[in-house]
């Protein structure tokens, strides 16, 4: 092979291995990049897709546990709701011989939807007791949850138990100010 002839082959070489470089960054890494986004997009929608699907099989079933909930809510006044509440202590109370040292009731407007009747029990009695008063709790149509439960220890043996209670209740729909 002469010089030029050389040369000239390593110069197409050199240029077509630029275009390929050129080309594979410019080219081909964009399109696999769009081609990676298309792919994840269509996975979400998929994913959405399914999970709308689901819905609507669930929406008799989810609607009847709605309804449910708004039957279940405190009652729309105010001092009526939390009527409800003490009455419904004071029936866990009776049923279960617990004493009831203290409620600590207190509104919170977290929404224009809905406020929340956040009430602390301390009660006192013995662990068989307790646990009554706590599963009555639990069983309650109202809607109450529990957000926390504390026991202790009002004598050494540990006999005679504490407890304090974390209660909160749903009002739907506040009356407005």
């Amino acid at each position: 092979m002469e010089i030029k002839n050389r040369q000239k082959l390593l110069v197409i070489l050199t240029v077509t291995a630029v275009a390929l470089f050129a080309a594979d960054q410019f080219v081909r890494a964009p399109l696999v990049n769009t081609w990676n986004a298309r792919a994840g997009r269509l996975s979400e929608l998929r994913s959405q897709l399914a999970r709308g699907r689901m819905l609507v099989q669930r929406e008799r079933g989810l609607r009847n546990h709605w309804e449910d909930m708004q039957r279940k809510a405190l009652t729309n006044n105010m001092s009526a709701a939390e009527q409800q509440v003490f009455r419904a202590i004071d029936s866990w109370a009776q049923d279960t011989g617990v004493t009831i040292n203290a409620i600590t009731p207190q509104w919170k407007h977290d929404s224009d939807d809905y406020i929340t009747y956040d009430c602390r029990v301390d009660a006192t009695g013995d662990i068989s007791r307790l646990s009554r008063f706590l599963y009555r709790a639990e069983r309650e149509p109202l809607a109450l949850r529990l957000e926390g439960v504390e026991l202790s220890a009002r004598d050494k043996d540990g006999q005679q138990l504490a407890l304090a209670l974390q209660l909160n209740g749903l009002l739907l729909n506040p009356p407005q100010k």
